[in-house]
């Protein structure tokens, strides 16, 4: 005959019941001694969340602003600007190349438009030579050379009733191949 526990008795502790126990307990249950460890380390994670989600909404409050060049500036007089010459004092701060000829004066934009680099004047060649993928330009801006599909833009110019200066506005532009450049605000006639 086998022995029968009645629901009165206990059964006594085997050895593998005992180790089944002590691998539970050390696999997850949360003991007393564990359980402000683990109360702390769940309230460190929650401010940590949120302070995160805070930066964010802050952050977002703030939008990066990107500072750009003044496009209207004044550029001096006429008389400032020697014949034949492309004149790059604008260049740097402005992104303009000033040129002018026996019948008129105009402001290039220094963007290439190929890929956006800035070409540079080379007196010696009569042109401008674009270093990033060599497109070339003749002074008045018409592209002959190089992966340029279209002339440079030119600025609305105009003189300032006020003081007789140059006054160049590049948020205003006039392309080549729309016919702006007949326009009489891409040109000062001299």
């Amino acid at each position: 005959m086998s022995e029968q526990i009645t629901p009165y008795q206990v059964a006594p502790k085997t050895p593998l019941a005992g180790s089944a126990a002590a691998e539970i307990r050390e696999q997850g249950e949360v003991t007393r001694r564990k359980f402000p460890l683990l109360l702390t380390t769940a309230w460190a994670a929650l401010a940590a969340a949120l302070g995160g989600l805070t930066t964010i909404s802050v952050r977002f409050l703030f939008p990066n602003v990107l500072f750009e060049p003044v496009q209207k500036f004044k550029a001096g007089l006429p008389g400032d600007y020697s014949v034949g010459e492309v004149d790059e004092r604008w260049k740097d701060k402005y992104g303009i190349w000033m040129v002018r000829n026996e019948e008129m004066m105009y402001a290039l934009i220094t963007t290439c438009t190929h890929l956006g680099c800035t070409p540079n004047w080379l007196p010696s060649q009569n042109k401008f030579k674009c270093p990033c993928h060599g497109s070339g330009y003749y002074k008045t801006g018409i592209n002959f050379e190089g992966p340029a599909p279209r002339p440079l833009e030119r600025a609305k110019i105009f003189i300032d009733p006020a003081d007789g200066q140059i006054v160049v506005d590049k948020s205003v532009q006039f392309f080549q191949e729309r016919g702006d450049w007949a326009n009489a605000e891409s040109f000062l006639k001299l």
